[in-house]
């Protein structure tokens, strides 16, 4: 009793399913459709109409070919008349033009509505583009970026496909069928039509049935195509890692694992779809030899002539073809929606930091920051920063520090806004972060983060990323002031160097410099170092201090920092523990208190002494 209860749920559920599968479909549908259809786009309206009407005419010249074929199979059939002879040779004539024509009409409608297309694909890529990076920062650090980038490349993908056979393979398809029953059954009889409509029908419900298993079967194939792809991306983002622990079999044997997966799924498709191509065969034989004996009887009865039966031979080839391909379009169109799908869910998927709708661009007077009884965790459940309050001003250096974990950089994402305080707020010139435009606040902060992470570009492009439009002499001078222009000059390539994935040809501190002359060259009004000297040497580092400390100048300056040497000459040092605010002061003031902080400096002191 259990058991068949079990059975009936599960059915029940594969019906739902596939009732909500259908509905997204018509969803998705209906969200490529303004694509098509652009408001205040009257040149790609009329691309449409005119492919449309390219796209009858062709079909048009493909049902009339057969009648051309039989007439002239006709005249040819006629001996002894000279004249005829002459008829048969120009319905031949009329047939290849009609060919020809069908073809061309074909061609000239793939040529007027490519535009149309190609432009829908772009204006879909570009907004999918833009809308990811909309997207939090919790969003990104909780996704697998290769995962994302196959959705989107499948998407859009699907879009290209689903623009090419919906409108022409499935739409001509029917216009075809409909116009060659209408034909047969006016100049033969509705028996003809009976078979046909009864050979459609059941070609099409198998071709449905077993696609839609089949579909199943090529979901599971994705799922194991991203898995291998999300695998050997991370594996190859962290190459190093894999070299220094000697990983490189233990990392082969986790994507052959998904790439077995793979195989498993891409065979049952595969042996799938021999079944299907060997039932659509023998349904849509099964049909065309009876409408073909129909004709021979018709023939050998006089009610039909030698040309009617080469005409319904061509007709019924003519249906076989596209019929053909039903099964691989109907699949294709349904893995379409279902990859153009997930797009459409990232495209839905709502951005956490939003601008308010009256938000208004950041003013920077004097560069104020104040964080007010700011309470935040990236979990409701783990609260990182409690009640922490810290006054900037203008033109302040201020030095955060802590221990790990006490909140440091976390102070330097809410700054940024990567994420929204849970209570209090944060202020820069008494305006909340909050109430103002992300874009003019994102311009108003300089950030040099503890890994720089660059473009696998030039070492050109790199720096001058800090702001649109630079000039290479704005490049050379944030160069110079990081000091890095003489390292650069002395590559072969120079400022044309390729920096590599990531950055990883140049060393730590390469990397580094070159963050920090982007950041300078940007020229914000704040800047943030996010434990900017942290990959330099003794020596670089203290060249880079200097080269901060007049970028600075006229600066409020937030450092979050680990290496308490470099921010003894800080305005003000703030100490965190465990998210709240235990010291503040100067360097020296909170080396005489010998509390926190002077257990922290103590500390890196004896450790200096015994690495020396």
């Amino acid at each position: 009793m259990a058991r068949g209860n079990t059975q009936r749920w599960r059915t029940a559920s594969d019906e739902e399913l596939a009732r909500h599968e259908q509905r997204s479909g018509w969803k998705i549908i209906r969200r490529v459709i303004p694509y098509l259809w652009p408001e205040g786009r009257s040149d790609i309206k009329a691309r449409v109409v005119l492919s449309m009407a390219a796209l009858l005419v062709s079909q048009l010249m493909a049902v009339g070919v057969p009648q051309l074929y039989g007439m002239a199979v006709d005249a040819l059939a006629e001996e002894g008349a000279s004249v005829l002879m002459l008829g048969a040779v120009g319905l031949t004539v009329a047939y290849g033009v009609a060919r020809v024509m069908q073809i061309g009409f074909q061609n000239l409608r793939d040529v007027i509505f490519a535009r149309v297309g190609q432009r829908a694909l772009r204006q879909l890529a570009l907004e999918t583009f833009t809308h990811i990076h909309r997207l939090s920062m919790r969003y990104h650090i909780s996704r697998k970026t290769g995962g994302l980038s196959r959705i989107v490349e499948r998407g859009v993908k699907g879009v290209e496909f689903l623009l090419r056979f919906l409108l022409f393979s499935i739409g001509p398809l029917v216009l075809q069928l409909v116009l060659i029953m209408g034909i047969l059954a006016y100049q033969l009889d509705a028996w003809y039509l009976l078979v046909i409509l009864v050979t459609i029908a059941l070609y099409v419900w198998f071709t449905f049935k077993v696609t839609e298993w089949r579909v199943k079967l090529r979901k599971e194939m994705n799922d194991q195509d991203t898995d291998a792809n999300q695998k050997a991306i991370d594996s190859l983002l962290n190459f190093e890692t894999v070299k220094y622990f000697g990983a490189e079999k233990r990392e082969a044997a986790r994507y052959d694992v998904s790439m077995k997966g793979y195989e498993r799924a891409a065979l049952k498709t595969a042996y799938s779809l021999a079944g299907l191509n060997v039932g659509q065969s023998f349904i849509i034989t099964s049909g065309l030899v009876i409408v073909m004996i129909m004709a021979a009887v018709g023939v050998e009865n006089g009610t039909l002539t030698v040309g009617d039966f080469v005409m319904v031979n061509a007709y019924m080839v003519q249906i076989t073809m596209p019929l053909n391909f039903l099964g691989t379009v109907y699949r294709e169109i349904r893995q379409a929606l279902v990859d153009m799908g997930e797009m459409f869910d990232l495209l839905e998927q709502p951005a956490e930091i939003k601008d308010k709708p009256n938000a208004k661009p950041i003013e920077i007077d004097k560069g104020h920051i104040e964080l007010r009884n700011v309470v935040f965790g990236y979990e409701a459940e783990r609260v990182i920063l409690k009640g922490v309050d810290i006054d900037v001003e203008g033109g302040q250096t201020v030095a955060i520090v802590g221990a790990s974990g006490s909140g440091k950089s976390t102070i330097g994402r809410l700054l940024f806004r990567f994420y929204d305080v849970q209570s209090g707020g944060l202020f820069i010139d008494g305006q909340d972060v909050r109430d103002v435009t992300q874009e003019s606040l994102h311009k108003s902060i300089g950030v040099v983060p503890q890994d720089t992470v660059l473009f696998n570009d030039t070492i050109r492009y790199n720096i001058a990323y800090g702001r649109d439009g630079a000039t290479q002499a704005d490049v050379e001078a944030a160069a110079k002031a990081a000091q890095i222009h003489d390292f650069v000059e002395s590559l072969p390539e120079g400022y044309d160097t390729m920096v590599g994935e990531r950055g990883l040809k140049l060393s730590g501190g390469e990397k580094q410099r070159v963050g920090i002359a982007r950041t300078l060259l940007k020229d914000p009004p704040l800047l943030l170092l996010d434990e900017a000297t942290s990959a330099l040497d003794t020596e670089t580092e203290q060249s880079i201090k200097e080269a901060l400390a007049h970028a600075g100048h006229g600066r409020t300056v937030i450092t979050i920092a680990h290496r308490l040497s470099t921010i003894a000459e800080a305005d003000r040092i703030v100490v965190l523990e465990a998210g709240e605010v235990v010291e503040q002061g100067k360097h020296e003031e909170l080396l005489a208190r010998e509390g926190r902080y002077a257990q922290l400096w103590h500390r890196q002191l004896n450790e200096t002494d015994l690495a020396s």
